[in-house]
């Protein structure tokens, strides 16, 4: 329902004045422009061929709208409403173009002089700087896409303005413009040509136009309020055919300056241009949004960390997004987050989506195996004047995935860490519960009460079970099983790291250090972390391991095994030789333990975990 004041603001509407526009009447048209987004974000995607072909463009630009319309902005300030809306955009703004549009916001904002509500003149002269600034941000800007759009509806807009004085009708009349300009970017851009699509930046752009005409035309609010937040994406029923990446990783971040440098933008495009291509540098001298495609996206956070606060950060793998585009695999969508440590060509094969973790060194943070590989985190663990600590990915970051996925799955299987150890499985399952009932689709979200390598078994089971033809609910149901024939025992090399990240207490950890203790920790069918042993040497905690192995594996056959460890290679090595003799297995995989397990055992911890049948 809506609130008091929107309902006293559609008791205004009869008695607006609608040659100047105001804030309120200015947002309310925003959202009535984002719900044409939301609703029409599939068919964006799908023809999604430019810069890359990775069809998340309409995922993106709704993502961005929606950071708009969770805002709550109404106000009747005209300059105050397009401020804080070009703020949102800029804070939320996902991918190139939510980027651009961010921008094209910004620029609209900072050229409105601070007033109530402006005429249509003013609103022409501020849509002129809007694609100025949505230009300059692009470092080589192409014709044929979403940024031709704006300038041809913006040119309509300050050509019409000489004969019509009533928004209502300028915006209505502007339409036809903004459609042709569409229509044309075959003609400008030659992949548009070859692929028979318009470009789907532009596309998504002419529908937002759309949203806001009904508005204008109508009025009512009421059917856009109702909607807010719900995202409806249709099946994707045919794939475009799409090409090789250039670059694997679009990249994203926001830069908070503690001063105003107008030139930093400048700046930071000589130092990363070269790192790859797509470059799109937004936002104004104190708060700055930065999209590129590369290779390596820890060099990008390493150029820019220096600046300022990065206080965002997005890395998307556009491989897996071609592939899945091109060429699925499964018939189930499988999602996790880094916890698990899979290595990246089993994540490949099966088309895992992985959500990762936050790392924090003090006030910077990273990505966990995307802008801050296990390696890196390795040598800065010893050297770090602060300590670091992990954090859970949050509610948004796993609804962003659970609908871009429902845009090519009906099912969809999320296997997480032990929601004993975190609450990343509860922020997942309240974004697969919202985007399944949204959506009406088949989301079950799994605590596999595991971690590290054991999650890893664990999710790859479930692949190679849906791969073999079982379906996502008889694989669903299977995972408390699995998880409860899974054993997860963890070496480490000291107690150091267990007393510094508060997992036991200073005194115990003093005393462990005198008698040099390896605790050797085992993760329980509850999904917590207990004490499985007490070695004083590196060769009894192998020992203690390996006669628990003997055990298990006594009446029982195993389904597979595998390892994770923290730079310690020579302790893995040991127990593949002894996992070979026992079982005449080779591992399903080894792999550098992920940051989440490493801040909290440290260097040197081995996870050698079994999975019985």
């Amino acid at each position: 329902m809506p609130s008091s004041n929107e309902e006293d603001y559609l008791l205004e509407l009869a008695l607006i004045n609608t040659k100047v526009l105001n804030g309120k009447r200015f947002y309310f048209s925003f959202l009535a422009g984002a719900q044409q987004v939301f609703e029409h974000q599939n068919a964006i995607n799908k023809i999604n061929v430019f810069p890359v072909q990775d069809g998340d463009t309409g995922t993106n630009l709704a993502s961005t709208m929606r950071a708009i319309v969770d805002s709550h902005i109404p106000t009747n300030s005209f300059k105050a409403t397009a401020e804080a809306l070009a703020d949102a955009a800029l804070i939320g703004a996902r991918g190139n173009s939510g980027i651009i549009f961010a921008q094209f916001l910004y620029g609209f904002s900072s050229s409105i002089e601070d007033l109530e509500d402006i005429t249509v003149e003013k609103f022409s002269n501020a849509l002129k700087e809007a694609v100025r600034y949505a230009y300059d941000a692009i470092s080589n800007p192409v014709e044929g896409t979403m940024i031709t759009v704006m300038r041809e509806w913006a040119e309509a807009i300050d050509r019409l303005k000489e004969f019509i004085d009533d928004f209502n009708e300028l915006i209505i009349a502007s339409f036809k413009s903004a459609q042709q300009s569409l229509a044309e970017t075959p003609k400008k851009l030659e992949i548009l040509a070859r692929k028979k699509v318009v470009d789907a930046g532009g596309m998504a752009f002419v529908h937002f136009l759309e949203g806001m005409i009904m508005f204008f035309k109508d009025g009512d609010i009421r059917t856009i309020l109702r909607s807010r937040n719900v995202v409806k994406i249709e099946n994707l029923n045919e794939n475009i055919s799409h090409e090789e990446v250039n670059f694997r990783y679009c990249t994203e971040a926001l830069l908070v300056l503690e001063e105003s440098r107008p030139e930093l933008r400048e700046i930071i495009r000589v130092q990363i241009d070269y790192l790859g291509d797509s470059l799109v540098i937004a936002g104004s001298s104190k708060k700055i949004r930065l999209h590129i495609h590369t290779d390596t996206p820890a060099k990008v956070f390493q150029q820019i960390a220096h600046y300022g606060n990065i206080t965002y950060q997005k890395v998307d793998d556009m491989v897996m997004q071609n592939d899945l585009a091109s060429c699925r695999k499964l018939s189930t969508g499988i999602i996790t987050d880094s916890t698990c440590d899979l290595p990246q060509h089993l994540v490949d094969q099966y088309q895992i989506q992985v959500v990762p973790v936050k790392v924090h060194f003090g006030e910077k943070f990273f990505l966990d195996g995307l802008t801050l590989s296990p390696l890196e985190f390795y040598k800065q663990l010893d050297t770090a004047v602060i300590y670091p600590n992990t954090s859970q990915p949050s509610y948004h970051d796993f609804l962003n995935k659970y609908e871009y996925l429902s845009s090519y799955y009906n099912s969809i299987l999320s296997i997480h860490l032990s929601s004993k150890l975190s609450g990343l499985w509860s922020n997942s399952n309240k974004a697969g519960t919202t985007v399944a009932n949204q959506q009406g689709k088949d989301i079950s979200v799994v605590d596999s009460k595991k971690t590290a390598s054991g999650l890893g078994l664990l999710v790859l089971r479930a692949a190679r079970a849906i791969d073999n033809g079982s379906s996502k609910t008889d694989v669903a149901k299977k995972m408390g099983e699995w998880s409860k024939k899974t054993k997860v025992l963890v070496s480490t090399k000291t107690i150091k790291y267990l007393r510094k990240s508060g997992r036991i207490s200073p005194v115990k950890g003093i005393i462990g250090k005198l008698i040099s203790l390896k605790p050797l920790l085992v993760i329980n069918d509850e999904g917590t972390i207990d004490l499985f042993g007490k070695p004083v040497t590196e060769k009894g905690s192998i020992s203690m391991v390996m006669k628990e192995m003997h055990k298990i594996l006594e009446n029982n056959k195993i389904w597979g095994y595998a390892i994770s460890h923290a730079d310690n290679l020579g302790t893995a090595q040991i127990y593949i030789d002894e996992m070979k003799k026992l079982t005449g297995l080779d591992p399903e995989f080894v792999s550098p333990a992920t940051p989440a397990l490493a801040v909290h055992a440290g260097l040197g911890v081995v996870a050698l975990s079994i999975m019985i049948e």
